[in-house]
């Protein structure tokens, strides 16, 4: 049930980032955007995990040396990869830049936390 809830919040905070200019969500119906946005969503999940902890052990020097400011960027990298990936899955949904995928994977990360923490506080 977690982690259906965590797609769930992945996926709202990732139709939010397409209200910004260069990230766009294809598909002629409801139905489609939201398969769209769960694939996506399990998409990111599964990017961020597998290749987050990477690049943070890879550039370990250069999140000391930026007192972490380094991470914006790693994260833009990941979400402009999953517009990639969802590209390669015939997925309408698409990045078209390094600055719309760090302001999205910004607005990402901000939804995300405050729907967790929403979620928390509810489920206690």
């Amino acid at each position: 049930m977690a982690l259906l809830v965590h797609i769930l919040i992945t996926a709202v905070a990732v139709w939010i980032t397409t209200a910004l200019p260069g990230v766009t969500l294809g598909g002629q119906d409801l139905g489609t955007q939201i398969i769209t946005l769960a694939v996506v969503a399990v998409v990111f999940g599964v990017v961020n995990a597998v290749l987050k902890p990477i690049a943070k052990t890879l550039g370990c020097l250069l999140y000391v040396l930026t007192l972490g400011l380094f991470g914006l960027v790693v994260n833009a990298l990941l979400f402009w990869l999953t517009s990639w990936v969802a590209g390669r899955l015939d997925l309408p949904f698409h990045v078209s830049g390094f600055w719309p995928a760090f302001w999205g994977a910004i607005i990402v990360t901000i939804v995300s936390s405050t729907l967790h923490a929403i979620v928390r506080r509810v489920r206690d």
